[in-house]
Parts: C-alpha cells; sequence; structure tokens
C-alpha cells in the first residue's frame, strides 16, 4: 500500500500544477515530509488524510487506491452492459502471432492490459497460457469472467486503471491491444519501466496503439480521456529490447456505427539478456 499511496500523492499533485512546497504549506508540514511520502518513505498520518485527500481534489478511498476513479473514464462502460459482446467474442489476430512466438509448451504467465469484455483473454487461457487480465469498466471484468466461465478456462481477472495499476510480479508475456491512447505522456516512461521491470527473460510485449496522422480524421468516438501519441514513438520506450515485429497500419472501423479509419502502430518486443 505505501508504493500505492506514494505515487498517488505523486500523481494527483501534479496534476493539480501544485510542488511539494506548496503542498506542504498547505498542509502545515515541511516539504520534506511530502517528499518522503512520495518516495515511499514514510506514510501521512491517517488524521491527515481527509485535508490531504481536498488538497489534492480526490477522496481518500481514491487516495489510498481502494477505488480506481471516481468516475467512468471509459466510454465503453455503457456499451459493455449489453447482453452481446460490443467487439465480439473472436481475438485478435496479434493473439495467434503470440502463439506462433511463444507457445506454451511450458507453463507461461500472460497479463492482457484493458481486457475489454474477455475475448482476448479468454482465448489465451483456452490455448494453456496462465492469463491474468484487468479493465478499468467493471461491466467489462464481469463480462469476461462470465466469458470464461462459460468457455470453461481459469482467468484471474480484477477491475484496475492502467493509469494507477503496477505490476509487482513477473509475466512471461504482456498484451494490450486498444487501450495505450489512454496513458497520458507524462507516465508512459514510468510505466514502461515497470513492465519491462517485471518481465522474464526472453518475454514478449506485444503491443499497439493509435496514432495521429493528417490523412486520417478523428474517430467519431468522443473519449476525453485519450491522449495522442505519434508514429513510432511506441518503440523509442523499448531501444533496448529486440524489436521482433513492428508496422504501421490504416484500417476501417465501424464500431461505432459510423464508418472510419484509424492509424495504429503495432510492436512486439522481446526482452534480451546479455
Amino acid at each position: 500500500m505505501r508504493e500505492t499511496i506514494a505515487r498517488n500523492i505523486n500523481r494527483y499533485r501534479k496534476e493539480r500544477g501544485m510542488t511539494q512546497e506548496e503542498l506542504a504549506r498547505m498542509l502545515g508540514v515541511t516539504f520534506q515530509a511530502v517528499s518522503k511520502w512520495e518516495n515511499a518513505q514514510a506514510l501521512p498520518d491517517i488524521m491527515l488524510l481527509p485535508q490531504l485527500s481536498r488538497a489534492l481534489g480526490t477522496s481518500v478511498d481514491k487516495l489510498l487506491g481502494y477505488v480506481s476513479q471516481d468516475q467512468s473514464v471509459t466510454i465503453y462502460e455503457e456499451l459493455y452492459r449489453s447482453e452481446d459482446y460490443y467487439w465480439g467474442t473472436k481475438p485478435n489476430t496479434a493473439c495467434y502471432r503470440i502463439l506462433e512466438l511463444m507457445p506454451p509448451t511450458r507453463r507461461l504467465k500472460l497479463l492482457d492490459i484493458g481486457c475489454g469484455e474477455g475475448k482476448d483473454a479468454v482465448f489465451f487461457a483456452r490455448n494453456g497460457y496462465d492469463v491474468t487480465a484487468f479493465d478499468v469498466s467493471d461491466a467489462g471484468v464481469e463480462k469476461t469472467k462470465r466469458l470464461a466461465e462459460r468457455i470453461g478456462v481459469p482467468v484471474r481477472v480484477f477491475k484496475a486503471d492502467i493509469l494507477d495499476y503496477r505490476l509487482d510480479t513477473e509475466f512471461d508475456i504482456l498484451f494490450c491491444s486498444g487501450v495505450l491512447h489512454y496513458v497520458k505522456p507524462e507516465y508512459r516512461e514510468e510505466i514502461f519501466g515497470n513492465y519491462k521491470r517485471f518481465t522474464n527473460p526472453d518475454g514478449l510485449h506485444a503491443f499497439n496503439v493509435f496514432v495521429e496522422k493528417p490523412f486520417v480524421a478523428p474517430p467519431p468516438e468522443k473519449e476525453p480521456h485519450a491522449y495522442k501519441w505519434r508514429s513510432g514513438e511506441l518503440l523509442t520506450y523499448y531501444h533496448d529490447w529486440y524489436i521482433r515485429e513492428s508496422a504501421e497500419i490504416v484500417f476501417d472501423c465501424n464500431s461505432s456505427g459510423v464508418p472510419h479509419q484509424h492509424a495504429m502502430t503495432t510492436m512486439i518486443a522481446q526482452k534480451k539478456v546479455g
């Protein structure tokens, strides 16, 4: 919990544009105390938590990491509440490439980051991987559980926000599709550093991310919590890994009922240890 509180204090302070000194003055403590909180060297006094959460514009529960958001941060929360599967139940084509590159001939731990309604997580479990998955949507988590139960495979799935959640155990494969545009630019280096650190040697990261192109119109969905990525940016976080595959594609989409296009960078990178 100490690391979670430290990360949240730092995050919410920066989002409000405050320095450690300014936060310290508001709370009547030294800036050294704030620095220790943010470096997980100490915890704020429990009596100070209500005042601290007000200063940071959040709730005590959110500050402590008990809830990821005060309100829905994805437009898909409502869409996932339908009995139908919004994205269907057929896996992403990248899933088959993972099977080719790292088949589960031994126990392989796989994490699906932002699993949505669970179609890819369930596919991996069905093919023999030890699967953990998370999503920020309550409805998505519940539908992932139902799909896994219907198919008869084990998937450990829980609710988490990609901005808040950090790995503390190793995985062999990290898979993430259609989610990284929710990562704010200021958190990218730290988040990818965490993902890379908790990946076993020879492990794979199979990621994609939407990128801006002047010849591709913005999508019709209005997502207030989506952030821009540029071509090649994803690869800069993996300059020290072996880039097994990378491509840039433009594809047609009709997810909202309005025909449109997306530009996307795809990447499969492998952790090599000298």
